[in-house]
């Protein structure tokens, strides 16, 4: 059994789309996120802007490998809103978004129906407009050794091509490398099993 180590996402926020039905108007936008933090800055920032709609409904989910997601009707009918733009996250297969559509209401019902067409169909369209892009799943590994011991380290860090995120160079040295997941076992190896050299994961 293979573990997939790449996941899709987007990189930035495309220009908002609109849908209308029946004199109701929904605004959709799409954002990268990362944290809840992240989520509840760009949903207090669109009742801002948007601060005489209806309703902001809104989607999102978080993680590669441990998945948490939320859908939320804003005051819609149950499940008519929040879930079917959550539908259309899973159906583009993407992570690390948030999808919030504004409605305006037109002044007739659109009726659960209704509803749940004009909040897929916004989804859809923000999800089309967006660029989604591929990334792998890495891990961070934490490298400790001695300045003596630097050849050595960047010596590998070359031949295996390996990203580094930061790194302190004094006596005592430190790099921390960023690592797809798929060959992470055999890097952690190849360092572990040096002298003097030391590796750790990092945990996030």
């Amino acid at each position: 059994m293979i573990h997939k180590d790449t996941y899709k996402t987007i990189n930035k926020s495309p220009e908002h789309v609109l849908f209308k039905d029946k004199n109701s108007k929904f605004y959709g936008y799409i954002f990268p996120v990362k944290t809840e933090d992240n989520i509840k800055f760009h949903l207090e920032k669109l009742k801002k802007e948007h601060h005489s709609a209806r309703h902001w409904c809104y989607a999102y989910q978080l993680g590669t490998e441990t998945i948490s997601y939320r859908a939320n009707d804003d005051g819609e009918p149950s499940n008519s809103a929040g879930m079917p733009i959550y539908g259309q996250i899973q159906s583009f297969e993407v992570t690390n978004i948030l999808i919030v559509v504004v409605r305006y209401f037109g002044g007739v019902k659109l009726g659960v129906g209704g509803l749940i067409n004009a909040y897929k169909t916004t989804a859809q369209m923000i999800l089309e407009n967006s660029q989604i892009i591929e990334k792998t799943i890495n891990v961070e590994f934490l490298i400790s050794f001695d300045y003596k011991n630097m050849n050595t380290v960047m010596r590998i860090i070359k031949e295996k091509q390996l990203a580094i995120i930061n790194q302190k160079l004094e006596m005592n040295c430190q790099i921390t490398l960023s690592v797809r997941k798929k060959d992470a076992q055999s890097i952690f190896d190849i360092f572990d099993r040096l002298y003097e050299i030391h590796i750790k994961q990092q945990i996030n």
